[in-house]
Protein backbone atom coordinates (compact mmCIF):
# COMPACT_ATOMS: atom_id res chain seq x y z
CA UNK A 1 0.00 0.00 0.00
CA UNK A 2 1.13 3.40 -0.88
CA UNK A 3 2.19 5.38 2.17
CA UNK A 4 0.34 8.57 1.45
CA UNK A 5 -2.67 6.30 0.82
CA UNK A 6 -6.05 6.43 3.52
CA UNK A 7 -7.44 3.47 3.24
CA UNK A 8 -9.84 2.78 6.16
CA UNK A 9 -8.31 0.23 9.09
CA UNK A 10 -11.34 -2.13 8.87
CA UNK A 11 -12.18 -4.17 12.38
CA UNK A 12 -13.94 -7.31 11.49
CA UNK A 13 -13.15 -10.07 13.78
CA UNK A 14 -12.05 -7.60 16.55
CA UNK A 15 -13.84 -6.24 19.74
CA UNK A 16 -15.07 -2.86 20.03
CA UNK A 17 -15.44 -1.60 23.65
CA UNK A 18 -17.32 1.49 25.09
CA UNK A 19 -15.60 4.40 26.52
CA UNK A 20 -17.41 5.10 29.58
CA UNK A 21 -18.55 8.58 27.64
CA UNK A 22 -20.93 6.53 25.74
CA UNK A 23 -24.51 8.51 26.23
CA UNK A 24 -26.57 5.89 24.64
CA UNK A 25 -27.69 3.73 27.30
CA UNK A 26 -28.43 0.12 24.95
CA UNK A 27 -24.00 0.60 24.97
CA UNK A 28 -23.14 1.91 27.91
CA UNK A 29 -19.99 -0.72 28.82
CA UNK A 30 -20.28 -2.66 26.10
CA UNK A 31 -18.51 -5.15 23.96
CA UNK A 32 -18.87 -6.00 20.62
CA UNK A 33 -17.70 -8.72 18.41
CA UNK A 34 -17.19 -6.95 14.72
CA UNK A 35 -18.93 -9.29 12.00
CA UNK A 36 -18.16 -7.41 9.52
CA UNK A 37 -16.39 -4.11 8.93
CA UNK A 38 -16.13 -2.25 5.64
CA UNK A 39 -16.90 0.47 3.32
CA UNK A 40 -20.54 -0.08 3.35
CA UNK A 41 -20.88 -0.40 7.08
CA UNK A 42 -20.68 -2.56 10.06
CA UNK A 43 -22.61 -5.09 11.97
CA UNK A 44 -21.51 -6.98 15.25
CA UNK A 45 -22.84 -8.81 18.23
CA UNK A 46 -23.04 -7.16 21.78
CA UNK A 47 -20.92 -10.49 24.11
CA UNK A 48 -21.55 -8.78 27.42
CA UNK A 49 -25.41 -7.86 28.30
CA UNK A 50 -27.79 -11.28 28.93
CA UNK A 51 -31.28 -10.80 28.60
CA UNK A 52 -32.60 -11.88 31.89
CA UNK A 53 -36.48 -12.62 30.57
CA UNK A 54 -35.38 -15.19 28.68
CA UNK A 55 -33.39 -18.71 28.72
CA UNK A 56 -32.13 -21.03 26.19
CA UNK A 57 -35.13 -23.63 27.12
CA UNK A 58 -37.65 -20.71 26.66
CA UNK A 59 -36.36 -19.86 22.79
CA UNK A 60 -36.35 -23.80 21.62
CA UNK A 61 -40.22 -24.13 22.96
CA UNK A 62 -41.31 -20.56 21.33
CA UNK A 63 -39.61 -22.42 17.91
CA UNK A 64 -41.22 -25.78 18.34
CA UNK A 65 -37.79 -27.48 19.11
CA UNK A 66 -38.50 -30.17 21.30
CA UNK A 67 -35.37 -31.26 23.25
CA UNK A 68 -36.17 -31.03 26.79
CA UNK A 69 -33.74 -30.53 28.81
CA UNK A 70 -31.08 -28.93 26.14
CA UNK A 71 -27.65 -30.71 26.34
CA UNK A 72 -25.98 -27.49 25.85
CA UNK A 73 -28.14 -24.48 26.99
CA UNK A 74 -26.23 -21.43 26.80
CA UNK A 75 -27.16 -17.85 27.89
CA UNK A 76 -29.29 -15.28 25.83
CA UNK A 77 -27.37 -12.36 24.90
CA UNK A 78 -28.80 -8.80 23.82
CA UNK A 79 -26.81 -8.66 20.72
CA UNK A 80 -27.97 -4.64 19.64
CA UNK A 81 -30.92 -3.05 18.71
CA UNK A 82 -31.32 -3.56 15.55
CA UNK A 83 -33.55 -6.78 14.55
CA UNK A 84 -33.64 -7.92 18.11
CA UNK A 85 -36.54 -10.74 17.39
CA UNK A 86 -33.90 -12.21 15.04
CA UNK A 87 -31.45 -14.64 16.61
CA UNK A 88 -27.35 -15.11 16.08
CA UNK A 89 -25.20 -17.46 16.76
CA UNK A 90 -21.28 -16.36 17.09
CA UNK A 91 -19.20 -19.66 17.19
CA UNK A 92 -15.87 -21.52 16.56
CA UNK A 93 -14.76 -22.17 12.83
CA UNK A 94 -14.91 -26.07 12.78
CA UNK A 95 -18.73 -25.70 12.94
CA UNK A 96 -19.85 -24.63 9.10
CA UNK A 97 -23.42 -25.37 7.49
CA UNK A 98 -24.74 -23.72 4.15
CA UNK A 99 -25.97 -20.42 6.21
CA UNK A 100 -22.78 -19.54 8.06
CA UNK A 101 -21.03 -17.00 7.37
CA UNK A 102 -17.04 -17.06 8.28
CA UNK A 103 -15.74 -14.06 9.70
CA UNK A 104 -12.59 -15.80 9.72
CA UNK A 105 -10.74 -18.60 10.33
CA UNK A 106 -11.65 -19.01 13.93
CA UNK A 107 -15.05 -17.71 14.08
CA UNK A 108 -17.95 -18.09 12.75
CA UNK A 109 -21.82 -16.73 12.18
CA UNK A 110 -24.99 -18.52 11.68
CA UNK A 111 -28.25 -17.28 12.15
CA UNK A 112 -30.60 -20.24 11.21
CA UNK A 113 -32.87 -22.45 13.32
CA UNK A 114 -30.86 -25.27 12.29
CA UNK A 115 -28.16 -24.23 14.77
CA UNK A 116 -30.00 -23.83 17.58
CA UNK A 117 -31.39 -27.61 17.44
CA UNK A 118 -27.56 -28.66 16.77
CA UNK A 119 -26.98 -26.44 19.89
CA UNK A 120 -29.98 -28.44 22.19
CA UNK A 121 -29.00 -32.02 20.44
CA UNK A 122 -25.54 -31.65 21.83
CA UNK A 123 -24.05 -31.63 18.15
CA UNK A 124 -23.21 -27.09 17.62
CA UNK A 125 -19.96 -25.79 18.01
CA UNK A 126 -17.28 -26.29 20.72
CA UNK A 127 -17.96 -22.58 21.57
CA UNK A 128 -20.58 -19.98 20.86
CA UNK A 129 -22.61 -17.09 22.42
CA UNK A 130 -26.15 -16.91 21.00
CA UNK A 131 -27.63 -12.96 20.91
CA UNK A 132 -31.09 -11.56 19.99
CA UNK A 133 -30.52 -8.85 17.90
CA UNK A 134 -27.09 -6.92 16.61
CA UNK A 135 -25.89 -3.71 16.51
CA UNK A 136 -24.98 -2.17 13.24
CA UNK A 137 -23.79 1.37 11.45
CA UNK A 138 -23.96 2.49 7.70
CA UNK A 139 -21.26 3.68 5.98
CA UNK A 140 -18.29 5.62 7.54
CA UNK A 141 -20.56 5.82 10.77
CA UNK A 142 -18.39 3.46 12.92
CA UNK A 143 -15.14 5.04 11.56
CA UNK A 144 -16.90 8.55 12.74
CA UNK A 145 -17.68 7.55 16.04
CA UNK A 146 -14.01 5.94 16.70
CA UNK A 147 -12.60 8.80 15.70
CA UNK A 148 -15.63 10.49 18.55
CA UNK A 149 -13.76 8.59 21.31
CA UNK A 150 -17.40 7.01 21.47
CA UNK A 151 -15.24 3.57 21.02
CA UNK A 152 -11.70 1.90 21.75
CA UNK A 153 -10.94 -1.51 19.92
CA UNK A 154 -8.65 -4.53 20.79
CA UNK A 155 -8.10 -7.82 18.93
CA UNK A 156 -10.36 -10.53 19.88
CA UNK A 157 -10.14 -13.67 21.43
CA UNK A 158 -11.49 -16.84 23.03
CA UNK A 159 -12.01 -16.00 26.51
CA UNK A 160 -13.06 -12.38 25.82
CA UNK A 161 -15.40 -13.59 23.47
CA UNK A 162 -16.42 -17.19 24.60
CA UNK A 163 -16.25 -16.66 28.38
CA UNK A 164 -18.95 -16.96 30.23
CA UNK A 165 -18.28 -14.03 33.61
CA UNK A 166 -19.59 -11.46 31.30
CA UNK A 167 -19.84 -8.94 34.14
CA UNK A 168 -16.08 -8.37 33.73
CA UNK A 169 -15.83 -8.28 29.87
CA UNK A 170 -15.42 -4.80 29.36
CA UNK A 171 -13.49 -3.96 32.14
CA UNK A 172 -11.14 -7.30 30.80
CA UNK A 173 -11.35 -5.78 27.30
CA UNK A 174 -10.19 -2.59 28.39
CA UNK A 175 -7.51 -3.89 30.45
CA UNK A 176 -6.03 -5.85 26.90
CA UNK A 177 -4.88 -2.58 25.72
CA UNK A 178 -3.16 -1.49 28.67
CA UNK A 179 -5.90 1.00 30.26
CA UNK A 180 -6.58 0.95 33.54
CA UNK A 181 -10.42 1.32 33.54
CA UNK A 182 -10.31 3.42 36.50
CA UNK A 183 -8.23 6.07 34.59
CA UNK A 184 -10.84 6.64 31.86
CA UNK A 185 -12.76 9.86 31.84
CA UNK A 186 -16.40 9.52 31.66
CA UNK A 187 -16.16 13.07 29.59
CA UNK A 188 -15.35 13.18 25.93
CA UNK A 189 -12.45 14.66 24.81
CA UNK A 190 -10.69 14.28 28.68
CA UNK A 191 -8.85 11.57 29.94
Amino acid sequence: MDKGSHEPEYLSGQLLIAMPSMTDPRFTKTVIYLCAHNSEGAMGLVINKPIEEITFPDLLAQLQIQKSPPKDAISVLFGGPVEQARGFVLHSAEYIQEGTMRVNDKVGLTATVDILRDIAEGQGPKDKILALGYAGWGPGQLDAEIRENGWLHVAADDELVFGHELSSKWELAIQKIGIDPSKLSDVAGHA
